[in-house]
C-alpha cells in the first residue's frame, strides 16, 4: 500500500535522524545556539519537542478521524515555528490565534503550567466534555491560565478585538482592573497569509495604525503564518511583503532562515511593540503541510512534485538539522524526545477515547446566556453621591424635572448615559460622531465635556472596528457602550457580535467573556429624512443570535430604565445586548395630537431599572383583543386602540420591550385574558421582525382563538411620504383588529 503523505513527512524526519552525522563537538546546555545568538541549547530543544508534540497531535488527531473519535483535522503541521512567538511572549500577553498555532500553544504551556497540553489538545480534537476550554463545544486554542480567549474565526474576524484589548489596555490598567495584565503586556494576533486579505483583516489593522496616527498605545503584534496557499488558492509570491513592509504606523518584521535567526529577529521585535506601545507586523513564512484539511485532496491542484518541494522545506527537519550540526543534541536524542512525545500521546488517546462527551442540550447551551437577577438587581445599590450628581447635571436633577417641562426620550436617554458613566468608570461610550458632535441626534451631547475625551470619544468611521474595539474593551475588564449610527450598518459588521462576541462565553464554556451595550439608532418613520439607510426596519439578523439580548424603548422613561438594566445585566453577567433606540421617537412629544405633550415622561430615578421580560401593559382591563407591539408601534397602536373604542372595541396593548428573548410569558399571560391577538410588527413581514415568532408561541402553547398580525412590506424603504405606502400603519391596525374581533364573542 503507497504510503500517505502524512506517513513520508514523518520517514523523512524520522530518516535523517536515522542517518545523520554526530561528529561536531556538543554545546552545553546553556550555551547560545550559535554565535550572537539569544537562544540557548535548553531553550532550543524545548522549543524543538514543543513543535514534535504540535505536530503528532495533528498525526494523531487524522488517526482517529479514522475511527470517528476525532473531528477536527486542520493541523499546524508546517507551521511549527510560530513555537518561537509562545516562547518569547509573557503569560500576562493576551493570545488571539489562528488555527494553526499549535507550536505556539506548546510553548506558551511552559511559561505558566495548566495541565497536560497533550492531553488537553487531544481532548478539544476529540469533542471531550473534559476540553477545560470549550468543554467538548469545540476544537479552539484556549485556555484562561494562557491567556487565550478561543476563537472559532478562520476569516480573521479576531482581528480587530485584538486590536481592541491593545487599544483598552492603557485605560483599563489606570482604572486598576483586575485583569491579569500588565502595564507593559502586549498582544497577539496569529492569521494566515490568505485570511490577511478579508476586509475584516484589513480593518483590524488599518484601525490600529489609525489609532497610533491619532497619538493612541496600540501594543498588538500581527502574526501573520504566510505558508502561501489559501484552501487551493495560490498567494502570490511576495504578496504580505509588497502590502504591509512599508505601512506608515505598522513596524514590519520578516521570520526566516535559521531557527536562532528567527528567534533573535522575533525577540527584538516583540521588544519594539513592548517598548514603543505601537503596532509589530511579524511575517512568519510557513509551508503547509498535508493540505488544508484532513479531507483536502492536495493532489487535485498541486502536482506531486511540488507537495514534495513543500515537504522538503518541513520546519520540524529544518530544525533537526541546524541542532545537530551545531552540536546541541545528537540525532538519537532528537529521536528520544519523539519516542518520549509519542508515548503521552499514545496515552492521552487512550483516556480520551475512553472519556465523557456532552450528552445534554441543557448543558451544552448553559454558558450561551448566564443571567443572574439578583445580582443584576443588587447593582442599583451603587449609586453615585447625590453631590457628585448635582455636580454632573447641575439643579434641578433630571427626575425633579417636571410638568411642563417633562423630557423627549433623547434627553431621558443622556441623562441615562450620563448616570451610569458616573456609577461606572470602567464604562466608555464610543463611535461614529459620539463625541464633539454629540451625536447626529444629540443623544450623547455633552457627555465628552463631562467625561473627558478618554472615556466618550470619536471612533473611525468603521462599524467593524468599533464592535471589535468594544469587545477588546470588554476583556480588558470594562464596559463599552459603542454606537452604531444606523441600524442598516450595523449588517456590515454582524460577524462581529454572530461569530465572535457573542459566541466567546460558549466557546470558553463561560470562563472568558467581553459585556458591552451595543447603542444602534433605527427603525423607520422619520419624518423628513428616508431612503433605506437611514430608516432600516429590519431585525431578523440580530434576533437570530444566539445569547444576545435584544431590547427596543418605545417611550423616553423606558428607554432609561431599560438601559440601566441592560448595562446591569452586561457587568454582572458578562453578556452581550443590543439596544435599539427608534430615531423617530428621540424627539416625540405627543401622542394623539399635535401639542398634546402626551409622550413625554418623567425621568426615573437612577436606583429603578427594568430587565428582560418585564413588558409594559396599557388598557389592561380590556378584554376584546390583545395588540402586541413594540418601538414605533406602540404609539401606533395606543392610537388604533382609542378609534377602536369608538367602535365598540376594547384592547389591551402590550409593549414588548424585549425582542430577544422575547417576553413570552406576559404574551401567554395577556392573550389568555383577550378574545383574540393581534400582532403589530412595525418590520419587514418576512423574518423581518417578531411577528412569526408571537404567533407560533401562542399557537404552539395552544391558545385556540383568533390570531392576526399586521406587518410592513417586504421592501426596502422609499425617501419622503412614498415610505408611509409600505410602513405599518394606525389604520391598517384599526382594520385588522375590526376585522379579527367580528369573528369572535367577544370576552367581557
Amino acid at each position: 500500500m503507497a504510503k500517505t503523505r502524512v506517513e513520508i513527512v514523518q520517514d523523512n524526519l524520522l530518516g535523517w535522524l536515522a542517518s545523520a552525522s554526530t561528529a561536531v563537538t556538543p554545546l552545553p546546555a546553556d550555551a547560545p545556539l550559535s554565535p550572537h545568538t539569544t537562544l540557548t541549547v535548553r531553550r532550543a530543544l524545548q522549543l524543538f519537542e514543543d513543535q514534535v508534540m504540535s505536530r503528532l497531535l495533528d498525526v494523531a488527531a487524522r488517526e482517529l478521524r479514522k475511527t470517528n473519535q476525532s473531528f477536527y483535522t486542520i493541523s499546524s503541521a508546517g507551521h511549527e515555528n510560530n513555537a518561537i512567538i509562545g516562547a518569547l511572549l509573557r503569560p500576562d500577553d493576551p493570545c488571539f490565534l489562528h488555527y494553526r498555532s499549535g507550536g505556539l500553544v506548546m510553548a506558551r504551556s511552559r511559561l505558566a503550567p495548566a495541565g497536560d497540553p497533550i492531553l488537553d489538545g487531544v481532548r478539544s480534537f476529540c469533542a471531550s466534555a473534559d476540553d477545560p476550554i470549550s468543554g467538548g463545544r469545540h476544537k479552539v486554542w484556549g485556555s484562561k491560565p494562557l491567556w487565550i480567549p478561543p476563537q472559532t474565526s478562520t476569516i480573521a474576524s479576531h482581528l480587530p478585538k485584538a486590536y481592541g484589548l491593545a487599544y483598552a489596555l492603557r485605560r483599563a490598567h489606570r482604572l486598576g482592573l483586575k485583569n491579569g495584565l500588565a502595564s507593559d503586556s502586549v498582544v497577539l494576533c496569529s492569521f494566515g497569509d490568505a485570511s490577511a486579505n478579508h476586509a475584516t483583516a484589513l480593518a483590524g489593522i488599518n484601525s490600529a495604525r489609525y489609532a497610533v496616527r491619532r497619538g493612541g498605545d496600540v501594543p498588538v503584534v500581527f502574526l501573520c503564518e504566510d505558508n502561501g496557499i489559501g484552501i487551493s488558492v495560490e498567494t502570490p509570491a511576495n504578496w504580505i511583503h509588497d502590502n504591509y513592509s512599508a505601512l506608515p504606523h505598522l513596524n514590519y518584521c520578516e521570520l526566516a532562515g535559521t531557527l536562532d535567526e528567527m528567534w533573535d529577529a522575533a525577540a527584538a521585535a516583540l521588544d519594539v511593540c513592548r517598548c514603543t506601545r505601537q503596532p509589530v507586523f511579524l511575517h512568519l513564512h510557513t509551508v503547509r503541510l498535508w493540505g488544508h484539511a484532513g479531507t483536502d485532496v492536495e493532489t487535485s491542484y498541486r502536482p506531486v512534485e511540488e507537495i514534495e518541494a513543500v515537504e522538503a522545506r518541513d520546519p520540524l527537519l529544518a530544525n533537526a538539522r541546524r541542532l545537530v550540526e551545531l552540536g546541541a543534541a545528537t540525532p538519537a536524542a532528537l529521536r528520544k524526545i519523539i519516542a518520549g512525545v509519542q508515548v503521552r500521546i499514545n496515552a492521552a488517546c487512550a483516556e480520551v477515547t475512553r472519556g465523557p462527551k456532552l450528552t445534554r442540550a441543557a448543558e451544552i447551551v448553559r454558558p450561551l446566556a448566564p443571567y443572574d437577577e439578583p445580582a443584576i438587581r443588587a447593582t442599583t445599590h451603587v449609586q453615585a453621591a447625590a453631590k457628585a450628581r448635582v455636580e454632573l447635571f447641575g439643579e434641578p436633577l433630571p427626575e425633579k424635572i417636571t410638568v411642563p417641562l417633562k423630557r423627549t426620550m433623547c434627553m431621558h436617554l443622556n441623562s441615562a448615559l450620563a448616570d451610569e458613566m458616573l456609577r461606572f468608570p470602567e464604562i466608555s461610550l464610543f463611535g461614529e460622531d459620539v463625541g464633539r458632535k454629540g451625536g447626529v441626534y444629540g443623544v450623547t451631547q455633552g457627555l465628552q465635556k463631562k467625561f473627558g475625551p478618554h472615556r466618550c470619544f470619536d471612533t473611525l468611521l468603521d462599524e467593524t472596528t468599533i464592535l471589535g474595539l468594544a469587545q477588546g474593551a470588554g476583556l480588558a475588564g470594562l464596559l463599552p457602550i459603542p454606537e452604531i449610527q444606523y441600524l442598516a450598518y450595523v449588517h456590515n459588521a454582524l460577524d462581529q457580535l454572530r461569530g465572535e462576541a457573542c459566541s466567546l462565553q460558549f466557546f470558553s464554556n463561560g470562563q472568558f467573556a467581553n459585556p458591552m451595550v451595543v447603542r444602534v439608532q433605527g427603525l423607520a418613520y422619520q419624518k423628513g429624512f428616508g431612503g433605506h439607510f437611514h430608516n432600516d426596519n429590519s431585525i431578523g439578523a440580530l434576533r437570530d443570535i444566539p445569547g444576545l439580548l435584544f431590547a427596543v424603548p418605545a417611550r423616553g422613561d423606558d428607554a432609561a430604565l431599560m438601559l440601566r438594566g441592560l448595562v446591569a445585566t452586561a457587568r454582572t453577567c458578562g453578556r452581550v445586548a443590543v439596544f435599539l433606540e427608534p430615531i423617530a421617537l428621540y424627539h416625540e412629544r405627543d401622542l394623539y395630537a399635535d401639542g398634546d405633550n402626551q409622550w413625554l415622561f418623567d425621568y426615573p430615578t437612577p436606583d429603578r431599572i427594568l430587565l428582560p421580560g418585564e413588558a409594559g401593559v396599557y388598557h389592561e382591563k380590556a378584554k376584546d383583543v390583545l395588540i402586541v407591539t413594540y418601538g414605533n408601534g406602540l404609539r401606533l397602536s395606543l392610537r388604533a386602540a382609542r378609534r377602536l373604542e369608538e367602535q365598540g372595541i376594547k384592547a389591551r396593548v402590550l409593549d414588548l420591550r424585549w425582542l430577544n428573548p422575547l417576553p413570552l410569558e406576559a404574551i401567554d399571560k395577556h392573550a389568555k385574558a383577550c378574545a383574540c391577538v393581534l400582532v403589530a410588527d412595525e418590520c419587514r413581514a418576512t423574518g423581518g421582525g417578531i411577528a412569526d415568532a408571537v404567533i407560533a408561541a401562542l399557537a404552539e402553547s395552544g391558545y385556540g382563538r383568533p390570531l392576526a398580525s399586521v406587518r410592513a412590506l417586504d421592501t426596502y424603504i422609499p425617501l419622503a411620504a412614498a415610505a408611509n405606502l409600505v410602513l405599518l400603519s394606525e389604520q391598517q391596525i384599526v382594520d385588522a383588529a375590526a376585522k379579527l374581533c367580528a369573528t369572535v364573542k367577544p370576552a367581557r
